[in-house]
């Protein structure tokens, strides 16, 4: 669907515009994606359920939205206060602190589903290495 002016009203190519733009230039969002397709390998690896997975992909949104949400603000605030000013910082440093906190979360619950998983994994290898390798 276009407006009058030609124009599509959904603002998709706006939207991929953004991405691009957060993705070429920012490296800790960069990062972030690299550590998103090592959950989701990790993730594939150990078979999670469904319920594990839409965990894990809604904190992988968090995580990235509060990146991009962080990366906005940084820039707004560099376009309006180009020189250095405490107010700006305190704001800056805020929208960092919220990435900082959906990093934790994400940590916190990526350990609550993998370490289980990982502990299964490592008893059914102890286990099977007993059954190969029995005492005598």
């Amino acid at each position: 669907m276009k407006d009058k002016q030609g124009k599509s009203r959904f603002g998709f190519s706006h939207a991929l515009n953004g991405l691009k733009s957060v993705i070429t230039t920012e490296l800790n969002f960069r990062i972030h994606l690299i550590a998103s397709l090592c959950v989701i390998a990790a993730g594939i690896v150990f078979r999670l359920e469904v319920m594990q997975w839409a965990v894990v992909v809604l904190v992988i949104g968090f995580v990235l939205v509060t990146e991009v949400i962080n990366t906005s603000i940084e820039k707004m605030m560099d376009y309006l206060k180009p020189d250095i000013h405490p107010r700006a910082k305190a704001i800056k440093d805020m929208a960092a602190g919220a990435v900082l906190i959906s990093a934790v979360i994400a940590v916190v619950v990526g350990l609550l589903i993998f370490i289980p998983e990982i502990l299964s994994y490592i008893q059914t290898v102890f286990v099977n290495f007993a059954a190969i390798y029995p005492r005598s």
